[in-house]
């Protein structure tokens, strides 16, 4: 995902949170609604995400220094990660508390159109804004379902934008239900329904969202794809015969550590080795050019090594977890 994509998400959903939070307060204001209270407080927790995750953006664009030698692009995971608590805190639980109490002391609405009037707005807000966010991932996404774009994206911006907005459209529908409701039947427990089932929306949405940024922040491969790619621009079957074993690591979404044993001639002595090693790495560059650090170890391949088992400590020279279950390597 570009930096500039997710900027442009965040933006627009900022801009429309914004907006919404306003209306929903002043419908509160007419209203008395728990589900609009809940709903506001929704909206001002969502703003304060995405001023969140750019905040994170800003400061994951710092350079490498000393003490952070890989950069600081695992930031934008932390800033994520913070998302999912300010969501599930501020705005689940809150909404839950919000909707226990008025289902426990109930009470007929008043200036009811003000709160319709503002639950339609914000509905068209956050269309706009999910629209924004939909196209964005689209042109990004591929032939991924959106769940695998989910579970896989390496940014974490535009998934955030799209379940928050997703989580947000569908509580705008489930605030309508419970003022329209109420206002049919005069019984003001069902605005308290409508107020917990969006506290138990908003938890689901932020238990998603955190569970997904932590893997980030512990550290996730590269997907499959770039793997195979990065194989195959090590490999020229020359002075690089193959991969043994190989690992990668994500150090921020537009960043990759690669790591690889590689197997070279016998016959090629240091500086042909040296060669090797860097033309190897500048092919992995030109093929991947998130390959911001590369470090690659020669050593001899050996049918014997590889056969030993795929556990890189118990035998240096055998496959790694990427090995094929044929027992065959790439480039082999």
């Amino acid at each position: 995902m570009s930096t500039e994509g997710g900027t442009k998400a965040l933006v627009a959903a900022l801009s429309a949170n914004l907006a919404i939070a306003a209306g929903k307060f002043t419908a509160f204001a007419f209203t008395g609604s728990s589900s609009m209270l809940a709903e506001g407080v929704h909206s001002v927790a969502d703003s304060g995400n995405q001023v969140l995750l750019l905040v994170g953006g800003k400061r994951a664009a710092r350079a490498a220094d000393q003490e952070h030698p890989f950069g600081y692009g695992r930031e934008r995971y932390i800033y994520g990660f913070l998302v999912a608590i300010v969501l599930f805190t501020v705005g689940g639980l809150f909404a839950c508390f919000e909707g226990y109490e008025k289902i426990r002391e109930p009470h007929e609405l008043e200036g009811w159109p003000w709160a319709v009037g503002v639950l339609v707005f914000a509905i068209l807000m956050e269309g706009w804004s999910f629209r924004t966010a939909y196209r964005e991932a689209s042109a990004i996404r591929g032939a991924q379902s959106w769940p695998q774009y989910i579970r896989r994206a390496k940014a974490p911006e535009l998934p955030v934008v799209l379940l928050e907005d997703t989580g947000a459209l569908i509580g705008l529908v489930l605030a309508l239900f419970g003022v329209g409701l109420t206002v049919l039947t005069g019984n003001g427990i069902w605005d308290g329904i409508g107020t917990l089932s969006i506290g138990v929306l908003l938890v689901v949405i932020a238990v998603v969202l955190a569970l997904e940024t932590k893997s980030l922040l512990i550290g996730e491969s590269a997907d499959k794809t770039v793997v195979r790619q990065i194989r195959d621009a090590l490999v020229d079957h020359d002075s690089v015969t193959g991969v043994i074993h190989m690992r990668t690591l994500h150090l921020g979404p537009e960043e990759l550590l690669v790591a690889a044993k590689i197997g070279v001639n016998a016959e090629d002595s240091a500086a042909q080795v040296a060669q090797a090693i860097d033309a190897a790495e500048a092919r992995v560059r030109r093929a991947v050019p998130i390959a911001r650090a590369i470090y690659l170890e020669p050593d001899i391949y050996s049918e014997e090594k590889a056969a030993a088992g795929p556990d890189p400590e118990a035998t240096p020279g055998g496959p790694g977890p990427d090995h094929h279950a044929d027992g065959a390597t790439d480039g082999h």
